[in-house]
């Protein structure tokens, strides 16, 4: 393996961890999907080398985690997220998504 290619996997790992420990268990609802989705990929996007970040969170894990005040905790299961990373000549996708066999939002490299 190349340095490059060991400099993006760390990378890649740094980011994925970050957003993860950053974002899990804050207040959310319905209506602020679509903005905390662009938000989180905006803010991981600041980061170095990130070449492109897509986040997805799971609406319909969303509506059955409501309580009675109409807001639930943003659970690491309800995240997809696919983080880029460019480092000199080596590219690596990261992703979060979460695995039903495990019960377990994983942490892998994509590609």
């Amino acid at each position: 393996m190349t340095l490059d290619k060991e400099r993006a996997l760390f990378e890649v790992g740094i980011k994925l961890g970050a957003l993860y420990h950053q974002y899990v268990g804050m207040p959310i609802n319905p209506d602020m999907l679509d903005e905390l989705e662009r938000v989180i990929e905006k803010s991981v996007s600041l980061q170095p080398y990130v070449k492109n970040v897509k986040v997805s969170i799971d609406r319909e894990m969303v509506q059955k985690g409501l309580n009675e005040f109409g807001y639930c905790e943003l659970e690491g299961k309800m995240l997809d997220v696919r983080v880029e990373v460019q480092y000199k000549s080596a590219k690596v996708v990261g992703r979060i998504k979460y695995d039903e066999a495990r019960d377990y939002p994983m942490m892998f490299v994509e590609e």
